[in-house]
């Protein structure tokens, strides 16, 4: 980043109705960065099932360059359902940038924003605000490609490390000591399945030693599976939650689900150095190219990537930028703006044009 706040951000529009969404984004950090005095510079390079249809690879060494040397990584839906690896495995640019930059920290918001229908009684009331965070490194995606299959049986291997799970747990109090710094209850849950698996009983022991450097946040400890059923009962009751990948990839769903669906909901993958951030929905075939793309998990994943640049270069503005965002999200939901996943008839266009207005 140069002294003048312009940041530079690496564009991967991705496969489906990822360019779709991604272009309102783009829209909107423009608008926004106007307000605020911040500059952008945004390289687009290629990267998912199209590119591997073309060229072998889901990305070229370019676009991973690129993204080393950005100041952050924007990320549209990747992948294709027809578009497969010999394996059977689809391609996948999203998981592989988390292996490749040590991106261990998946961070999964779940907000509902006023106006938004969700399916548990009373959250229009008592509202739900909460951090899903996954391991996104390990796990058992540690095994992603080197699973064992005979004609028997097949396997895969979890992996925890002490490494990891230390950096994973550090992450967390922080952002837990940030969220209680702006109003929130600052309270961590570690989500495992310790009273069956060791390596779960390791996770939780490493959270218990973490947990000691920070006695001011309140926490907490569940198994995943009466943590899922909490959520469907409570979700207003959780703040911060942190667990193993593939628990993460299927509680992230849950949260999603929560608070209007996964057209709604932001994500990033931060590392110690690098950050990707994208919305938590697939590429959506079936609606490319009709307009009906629901662009605001891409457009609050723009949001986070603000804050994560504020934090990491301390430009104040950046955070004040993706707070107006978040704003102009709410005013407009709040206003009766109602995409088509909820039966409403404001596709992409619509959407994006009231952000606009609303900043």
């Amino acid at each position: 980043m140069s002294a003048n706040n312009a940041f530079h951000i690496a564009v991967l529009a991705g496969d489906g109705i990822g360019p779709e969404v991604m272009a309102p984004a783009l829209e909107v950090l423009r608008k926004v960065g106007e307000k605020s005095g911040l500059r952008f510079r945004f390289t687009e390079a290629p990267a998912g099932a199209n590119n591997y249809l073309a060229t072998g690879k889901s990305m070229p060494d370019t676009t991973i360059k690129l993204c080393e040397e950005a100041d952050a990584i924007l990320l549209g839906a990747c992948g294709l359902p027809s578009v497969r690896y010999p394996d059977n495995t689809e391609i996948a640019p999203q998981i592989e940038l988390r292996f490749i930059f040590d991106l261990y920290a998946g961070v999964r918001p779940a907000r509902l924003i006023p106006g938004v229908p969700s399916p548990i009684v009373g959250a229009d009331q008592r509202g739900i605000d909460l951090v899903v965070i996954r391991e996104s490194t390990e796990g058992l995606f540690a095994s992603m490609g080197k699973g064992v299959v005979t004609h028997e049986d097949a396997r895969e291997t979890m992996v925890i490390t002490r490494k990891t799970s230390e950096r994973l747990f550090e992450f967390s109090f922080r952002l837990a000591e940030r969220r209680k710094a702006r109003g929130k209850p600052g309270m961590l849950t570690c989500v495992d399945k310790a009273n069956v698996f060791k390596a779960f009983a390791f996770f939780r022991g490493i959270f218990d030693e973490i947990a000691r450097k920070h006695p001011e946040v309140k926490t907490d400890r569940l198994y995943v599976d009466a943590c899922s059923a909490m959520l469907v009962k409570r979700p207003w009751d959780f703040d911060v939650m942190v667990m193993e990948n593939m628990f993460g990839d299927i509680v992230s769903d849950i949260t999603a689900s929560l608070i209007g669906g996964l057209g709604m909901a932001p994500s990033a993958d931060i590392g110690d150095k690098y950050a990707v951030f994208q919305p938590c929905h697939g590429t959506a075939p079936d609606i490319m190219g009709q307009g009906k793309a629901n662009p605001t998990g891409m457009i609050l994943s723009a949001a986070m990537m603000l804050d994560w640049l504020a934090d990491k270069h301390g430009v104040e503005s950046a955070a004040e930028a993706g707070e107006t965002i978040e704003r102009a999200v709410d005013q407009v939901y709040a206003g009766g703006i109602k995409p088509m996943e909820f039966g409403g008839s404001n596709g992409t266009a619509e959407i994006t044009k009231a952000v606009l207005a609303a900043l």
